[in-house]
């Protein structure tokens, strides 16, 4: 029984060894390099930030889309809630807003650091991308340019909410919370808050048009990400 175990545990090990060889072989085997690869995902990402990631720059372009619309972190949720309950609404409605406007300036700046991560796509990485999860390639830009994003987006934000006033506005309505009976004080970094989920909203918009060239050959509208992309169907 053991000897019969072992030889399947091998043959096991083997099959796998040799599966993944064909993988990593796959695009050679098709006719296609990978240095087209490697240009068909950059077509595919600068196609998602020009068609996904612009938009969000836009008026309303966070709090018009409820796939990244930035809402209240939980410690505030309660505070709206309150703030609702006591006749308040108009206050935490715009509240609501600038958090969104604020994202909306920053995104703007995100254009050009995302076209240096995607010109920086090796042809290693180009494989691996390819073959890869149905955002794989959105993945690779969020680990090449969350830190210089978030750098680059958070004294935007700061700057846009001394702009529209949101510092005051939300101080206005922390300190009306905080004054009431019964509640806990809060003080949430709103500025750290909103730049982190105005990143999620990008990378969101990016996965999204990723998923579509990858999974709807309609959405593949040159001849180069037809050829490449079929790779991977």
């Amino acid at each position: 029984m053991k000897r019969i175990l072992l030889c399947v545990l091998v043959f096991q090990l083997v099959g796998c060894a040799e599966l993944q060889q064909v993988v990593n072989q796959l695009p050679q085997g098709t006719g296609i390099g990978n240095a087209e690869i490697a240009q068909g995902l950059r077509e595919a990402l600068n196609m998602g930030i020009e068609k996904q990631v612009n938009k969000l720059a836009l008026e309303n372009g966070f709090f018009k889309n409820e796939l990244v619309k930035i809402l209240l972190p939980q410690e505030l949720q309660k505070v709206d809630k309150t703030l609702r309950d006591i006749g308040l609404s108009s206050l935490a409605d715009e509240g609501l807003r600038i958090l969104n406007r604020a994202a909306e300036d920053a995104v703007g700046e995100a254009t050009p650091i995302f076209v240096d991560a995607v010109k920086g796509i090796t042809f290693n990485d180009a494989r691996q991308i390819l073959l890869g999860a149905d955002n794989a390639a959105t993945q690779y830009l969020e680990r090449t340019t969350q830190t210089q994003l978030y750098n680059k987006f958070n004294p935007i934000i700061q700057n846009s909410f001394q702009k529209v006033g949101a510092d005051k506005i939300w101080t206005n309505i922390i300190t009306k919370y905080n004054s009431l009976p019964l509640t806990n004080d809060v003080n949430p970094d709103l500025t750290d808050y909103t730049t982190n989920e105005a990143l999620k909203g990008v990378y969101t918009m990016i996965a999204l048009e990723e998923k579509e060239i990858r999974t709807k050959v309609s959405s593949r509208t040159t001849d180069l990400l037809k050829k490449v992309f079929a790779l991977q169907d």
